[in-house]
């Protein structure tokens, strides 16, 4: 009974009264892990490194490949009169969501494989990367989107416009609120998976965290794309959408394309804050 009594003790003993919690009990507790500094608004050593174009091309050549296969995909399901001969929208979904698997893993090393304007504006709200750099990934996204969607359709002269050239739209049965709340809460799954499967704590933990990053965030992906496609062909890319409709380039696309940026940034920048000030529970600097 003794030996009882001690175990119940020591177990009811284990943890201090009172400890504080969020940033208070990160200031007393001793990291096993390094914390990486805020990057700078601005950085103009980066303009005269190699570095600083290579990634800026990987985003490009990613995002490039990203429109070729997946509206490809696309306009494959669209062009069927039977959906059952076709790959169907989980097809479609495991597309974009494969892609990003592939593309991350490629291109994390060299860029950071964010290959979406949404998620680069999100880490640069974390302060993860300059905004230097962030506006030049963005152009070099839009700028790959668009040609990838441009090779498209030349290889589909005949039949681009009639199938939709895989533009965005919010189809009819939805108001442009619905559109622009499913476009906001599916980009903010990815963004704060991307900051889940990137997290320095997580890594310096586990580690074969950072190895399997890329599997949840084109999960993500997928998963979003089964929710959403029925209702805005899901965006949560804005160099995706922009890249779809510049080249399709009919009036209706155009009409709800401003749901295709803001629903993204808005999405992004509310993972943003929720990871940083709720999950991670960091001080703004």
């Amino acid at each position: 009974m003794e030996g009882k009594e001690e175990d119940v003790r020591l177990g009811a003993n284990r943890y201090r009264e009172g400890q504080p919690i969020g940033t208070a009990a990160q200031s007393q507790d001793t990291k096993d892990y390094a914390e990486p500094p805020p990057a700078p608004l601005f950085e103009p050593g980066e303009l005269s490194s190699w570095s600083f174009y290579r990634a800026g091309i990987a985003e490009f050549v990613a995002t490039f490949l990203f429109l070729y296969i997946t509206v490809l995909t696309v306009m494959g399901v669209v062009k069927s009169p039977s959906k059952c001969s076709t790959v169907g929208i989980q097809g479609i979904a495991w597309a974009f969501g494969g892609m990003i698997f592939a593309l991350v893993y490629c291109t994390a090393g060299i860029s950071g494989g964010h290959i979406n304007p949404a998620v680069t504006f999100g880490l640069l709200l974390a302060r993860k990367l300059s905004l230097t750099r962030a506006v030049f990934y963005i152009i070099m996204q839009c700028l790959g989107a668009i040609c990838g969607a441009a090779v498209v359709r030349g290889f589909e002269k005949h039949q681009y416009v009639s199938l939709g050239g895989g533009a965005n739209t919010v189809a009819a049965g939805y108001s442009n609120g619905d559109g622009l709340g499913a476009e906001i809460v599916g980009t903010f799954v990815l963004v704060y998976t991307v900051f889940s499967a990137t997290d320095a704590k997580r890594n310096a933990r586990d580690s074969h965290v950072p190895i399997l990053a890329p599997l949840p965030i084109g999960f993500a992906v997928f998963l979003v794309h089964l929710a959403t496609i029925p209702i805005t062909g899901t965006g949560i890319n804005p160099a995706r959408s922009l890249g779809a409709a510049l080249i399709y380039n009919k009036e209706h696309a155009w009409d709800d394309h401003w749901i295709f940026w803001v629903g993204p940034f808005i999405g992004a920048a509310l993972a943003a804050l929720y990871h940083q000030i709720v999950i991670r529970a960091l001080p703004f600097k």
